[in-house]
């Protein structure tokens, strides 16, 4: 594993915290794999039966449902994670507290483990999208980046969030609110290219706006934005930099708070 504090023996930790997660997650459920994919399921679902079923939509792109599920799943992995950050120390005090790894890695396990989720998920959106009858195209290329551009985002939240969570406990609370909100405000029932006059500043203040893009552009390469993807990779490094700033201000107070 190599010796305290190299690389090696912090990737191990990482992926031992990690596994735990998701061993402590399904050890008791029967349906264990598929909670990955129920949740996104369920959701694709309704809305896809509002939207075509119930109101005429103007919205969004052919398959409907191939187009919600391309962006539900990575906002799954991105609502769980940040919902985990704000208990990711308050969690396992005692371990943050004794142990000699970096803090950091209980935000990089939370990142892992719902990434692997995310990962184990996806055979649901080829089996959608085959069923379907939707085109794989180059868009395809853009996925690997996504999911990259999506780990820098969550890894400046996460470096954020936890230790603010720690200071001022009603965050967790507002961070639930925040993301209801932003579930509506992000291209997920809609694209990047829906949105009216005067409001575009959507797509480009909001990162997911451009992430999901990419993800999106496996199958509907119309839907691409360059305004929105390019700004979702700065916004994204800027958070990251933003996280580590805050989390070496914030570390030794935690801490003590613990």
């Amino acid at each position: 594993m190599g010796a305290p504090g190299t690389l090696r023996r912090n990737l191990h930790s990482l992926w031992l915290l990690s596994a735990r997660d998701l061993r402590v997650r399904y050890a008791t459920s029967w349906l264990g794999y598929l909670w990955s994919v129920l949740d996104p399921l369920v959701m694709s679902g309704i809305y896809w039966f509002v939207f075509t079923q119930v109101f005429h939509r103007s919205t969004g792109a052919e398959p409907y449902i191939v187009f919600l599920i391309s962006a539900l799943l990575p906002w799954v992995w991105f609502n769980t994670s940040i919902s985990d950050f704000t208990k990711a120390f308050s969690k396992d005090a005692k371990l943050v507290r004794s142990t000699a790894i970096p803090r950091s890695i209980w935000i990089g396990r939370i990142i892992l483990s719902k990434g692997i989720e995310f990962l184990c998920s996806l055979p649901v959106l080829v089996i959608f999208a085959v069923t379907a009858g939707a085109e794989l195209t180059w868009g395809v290329l853009w996925f690997p980046l996504a999911i990259i551009v999506q780990i820098v985002l969550l890894t400046g939240l996460g470096l954020i969030v936890a230790p603010l969570c720690i200071m001022f406990r009603d965050l967790e609370r507002t961070t639930r609110l925040i993301l209801r909100a932003l579930f509506y405000g992000t291209p997920i029932i809609y694209a990047v290219t829906d949105l009216p006059d005067g409001f575009h500043f959507l797509g480009l203040i909001n990162p997911l706006a451009g992430i999901f893009t990419m993800y999106r552009a496996s199958f509907f390469p119309e839907q691409w934005d360059t305004a929105a993807v390019a700004t979702s990779a700065v916004v994204s490094v800027a958070v990251l930099l933003l996280g580590i700033w805050v989390f070496r201000r914030l570390e030794r107070q935690v801490l003590k708070e613990l």
